[in-house]
């Protein structure tokens, strides 16, 4: 895995919904708590990824550049500032999980896909009011996740939930006993960041019971609505909130 600066081209499918807030404050360990407005506010994101170091060889062997994932962000608050942070993620490749581990996010295997635009769409939506996009998430031989965002019109923003610098936990338990080795709560988001217009519309988010998985603790209460945007990203590494080991 080559070193930071990472860059990232990809298709974000979003749909945000509300849960109940004590859900959201099970999933946020010490010391975050709520966010103070609108805290059962959750994200679930699918994304189309191309991704290459600074030689952007990787662009040249596409197994070592293109992914997909499936992330579920809510947000939080530390010292008084609100954050986002990516509670749940699958991913289909293993490198994604190698940076996922540099970066805090908890990431896991799972099998992803959703609808791709192209610019002659006789076999695509379009980027455009009525432009119809399905995506789903599977992990452990079972279906955890569908959605259908139906685009109305253009956005000035890519929704709320995710708009924030990401507060992550990084953690290694002992080798020999309980407690961790190392732990630490960082900041992180995007070095550069391009975006395409966004558009939102209706959306339809079905999740699925696991006996392995806990999507499901965050439960649909009320549909807040779906997003699509192309971006571009540069990652460049982050900040050190907190050392949390003893």
């Amino acid at each position: 895995m080559p070193s930071p600066p990472w860059f990232y081209s990809g298709d974000l499918l979003t749909v945000e919904y509300r849960t109940d807030p004590a859900r959201v404050a099970d999933l946020l360990p010490a010391p975050l708590s709520l966010a103070e407005e609108d805290p059962g506010a959750v994200a679930m994101i699918w994304a189309d990824w191309q991704s290459c170091s600074s030689s952007r060889k990787e662009l040249l062997d596409p197994v070592q550049s293109q992914y997909k994932e499936a992330f579920v962000v809510v947000r939080c608050s530390y010292k008084g500032q609100t954050f986002s942070r990516c509670v749940f993620i699958w991913v289909d490749k293993d490198f994604a999980i190698g940076r996922g581990l540099h970066q805090g996010y908890p990431k896991k295997l799972g099998s992803m896909w959703q609808t791709r635009p192209h610019a002659f769409p006789q076999a695509s939506p379009s980027i455009a009011p009525g432009g119809m996009f399905g995506a789903s998430l599977a992990a452990g031989d079972r279906r955890l996740a569908d959605a259908v965002v139906t685009l109305r019109e253009e956005s000035p923003t890519n929704g709320f939930v995710n708009a924030n610098k990401m507060a992550h936990h990084r953690v290694f338990p002992n080798i020999d006993g309980p407690g961790d080795a190392f732990s630490e709560l960082i900041s992180s988001g995007a070095a550069e960041f391009e975006g395409g217009q966004a558009w939102t519309g209706d959306a339809e988010l079905n999740l699925y019971d696991s006996p392995n998985e806990e999507l499901t603790s965050l439960p649909v209460q009320e549909v807040i609505g779906g997003y699509f945007q192309q971006i571009g990203v540069k990652w460049n590494g982050g900040t050190s909130l907190e050392r949390l080991d003893g």
